[in-house]
């Protein structure tokens, strides 16, 4: 047989460091440590959790890098205690939601006038966000991981040191149903169309959950022999499924699963001997696992394909001496796919604030290159809450990312309210009502 090298579309990538000026500097970053990413994002904004009494949250905008000064700069805060994650709505770039060690959880909607820094990247002052949309109260200790449903609209998962999974109905604010796990969560994720979450353990096993019927339907025993925490990642919508952790000699691997056949594993790939957990970023539509190490500065790159070997590397991906605190992905949306930027990690670190990773394909021609950048997830749901936990199945809905057809697939969003504002609206009406009953009154007017 003849010696053949494997082509792919993203063998070339790469990730320059960002500018001092491409950055976001000044945040006084939350002391608190657990399993969580420490930062999330949506196409328009990225939160992580301040230092401070109430939980203060740092809500910035993507297209205004600069300096945060903590006490002059607008904060999220309502809580009673730390806050440990958050996730923004996969519908609405400007609705996240917070979890805290007060046990409860709090939904936020995001002003447009939000502006924690000007055009020339200071800072600047504003009013701080105090009341939230919605509080979600059930759990009995402090909630840990947050989860959005990926189709389903207002769907949360939650997990809490009260070793529960609780799904929210985010709309009615309530759980909906809620699943025991005999010991603390390390991670939760939800499959491609939301029928199933799986969630990792603190006893090495993962379980594949079924989030309408609270139940148990495949378990994991034990995914990874090592102490690391174990994270999960569904791969799209195959049958196939990674987790990362450690082995027996506490060298962190990753693992790929057929859910069809959790007997042993299809393959195992060996990493490193570091110490801090694999934090797995899967992009669906390009196959590429971004493999990112707390405490470490490499951010790994693999190819998934769905077939033996299963993994590709596929090349040094992007190495700095700053250690990596939290990482998340940006919606494909956010990205500047006219500059062929196939993906944006935003990198927390401990001194130095957030680093916008950008990872682009060489590319010679200026046009937008429809194969590499296929339909990504739109910000529409699929269905409603009600539909999905009444047995509704649907993939994410798409949207083309080429500029020239944008706008194909938009949806309008449900508009949430606070209770201070509906009090508002509703003494206004009683006025109103109350100055037309004078009038008819004046003018002899018979009503009811």
């Amino acid at each position: 047989m003849g010696f053949s090298i494997r082509t792919s579309k993203f063998r070339h990538v790469f990730c320059d460091a960002p500018k001092p000026d491409e950055t976001w500097t000044g945040m006084r970053l939350s002391t608190v440590t657990g399993d969580q990413q420490y930062i999330k994002a949506s196409s328009k904004y990225y939160v992580v959790a301040l230092q401070g009494g109430g939980g203060p949250m740092c809500v910035g905008r993507l297209d205004r890098p600069g300096r945060f000064d903590q006490g002059t700069s607008p904060v999220v805060h309502g809580h009673k205690g730390s806050v440990l994650d958050f996730d923004f709505n996969p519908f609405d770039d400007t609705m996240f939601a917070s979890a805290s060690e007060d046990t409860t959880i709090k939904v936020w909607g995001i002003p447009d006038e939000w502006e924690p820094t000007d055009e020339k990247g200071l800072f600047k002052a504003g009013e701080n966000l105090t009341e939230s949309l919605t509080d979600l109260v059930g759990h009995k200790k402090k909630v840990t991981l947050l989860r959005y449903h990926p189709t389903a609209s207002n769907i949360l998962l939650s997990t809490s040191a009260d070793c529960t999974v609780k799904t929210w109905d985010v709309e009615k604010g309530e759980a909906i149903t809620s699943i025991d796990v005999p010991d603390l969560t390390q991670d939760i994720v939800w499959d491609f169309k939301g029928d199933t979450f799986a969630s990792s353990c603190k006893d090495k096993n993962v379980r594949i959950c079924d989030a309408r019927s609270a139940s148990i339907s495949l378990t994991i025993e034990p995914a990874h022999e090592g102490r690391k925490s174990e994270k999960l990642a569904f791969l799209g919508d195959s049958t196939k499924f990674l987790t990362s952790g450690a082995s027996k000699t506490s060298s962190r691997e990753i693992k790929i699963w057929d859910l069809k056949n959790l007997s042993k594993p299809l393959c195992t790939e060996t990493i490193d001997t570091a110490s801090g957990a694999l934090i797995p970023l899967y992009d669906q539509d390009t196959n590429v696992i971004y493999l990112c190490g707390k405490g470490d500065g490499q951010i790994r790159l693999y190819e998934f394909e769905d077939k033996a070997p299963y993994l590709h590397k596929l090349n040094d991906g992007y190495r700095s001496t700053q250690p990596t605190k939290g990482v998340c992905l940006v919606p494909k949306r956010g990205l500047d796919v006219m500059k062929h930027e196939t993906a944006r990690l935003l990198k927390l670190t401990n001194s130095s604030g957030v680093h916008p990773l950008s990872f682009y394909v060489p590319r010679k021609s200026d046009a937008f290159q429809d194969d590499i950048f296929p339909d990504c997830v739109a910000p529409s749901h699929a269905h409603s809450g009600d539909q999905w936990f009444s047995g509704s199945s649907k993939s994410p809905v798409t949207m083309p990312l080429n500029p020239a057809l944008s706008g194909a697939n938009t949806a309008k969003k449900k508009s949430f309210k606070t209770v201070s504002a509906l009090s508002k609206e509703l003494d206004e009406a009683n006025k109103r009502i109350e100055y037309l009953e004078k009038k008819l009154t004046e003018n002899n007017i018979a009503f009811d």
